[in-house]
C-alpha cells in the first residue's frame, strides 16, 4: 500500500510562509489525486486543497496557498503565504484514484498530519 508523509510544519508568526512536502513510499502519486486538508480542535476536517491536472482552493486560502507536485520527486507540496492564526491546524495529506473532492471521506490513503501554528 503506498503510505503518505507530511513534512515542512512548524511554528511561524503571522504573515510568514511556510512549505509543506507530501511524499509517498511503496508507490507512486502520480496515478493518484492528491488533497490537503486541515482539522482544528473542535472543528471538522476541511480540504484544503487539491490537485489532479489542475489545482484547486478552498476560498479561504486561495491567493495565499499553492499546490504543486514534482513527479521526479514522487512529491506534492503546499506553498502557505501570508500566515494567519486562523490557518493552525494538523494538516494532512490524502490521496484519491478518482478526482478532486472536498469530502474527507473520498480519499483512501492519509499521512498521519504534521501540526502548524500561526502565533506571535
Amino acid at each position: 500500500q503506498v503510505q503518505l508523509v507530511e513534512s515542512g510544519g512548524g511554528l511561524v508568526q503571522p504573515g510568514g510562509s511556510l512549505r509543506l512536502s507530501c511524499t509517498a513510499s511503496g508507490g507512486t502519486l502520480n496515478y493518484y489525486v492528491i488533497g490537503w486538508f486541515r482539522q482544528a480542535p473542535g472543528k471538522e476536517r476541511e480540504g484544503v486543497a487539491c490537485i489532479s491536472s489542475d489545482p484547486y482552493y478552498a476560498d479561504s486560502v486561495k491567493g495565499r496557498f499553492t499546490i504543486s507536485r514534482d513527479f521526479e520527486e514522487n512529491a506534492v507540496y503546499l506553498q502557505m503565504n501570508n500566515l494567519k492564526p486562523d490557518d493552525t491546524s494538523v494538516y494532512y495529506c490524502a490521496s484519491t484514484p478518482v478526482r478532486c473532492r472536498w469530502s474527507a471521506s473520498e480519499y483512501d490513503y492519509w499521512g498521519q498530519g504534521i501540526q502548524v501554528t500561526i502565533s506571535s
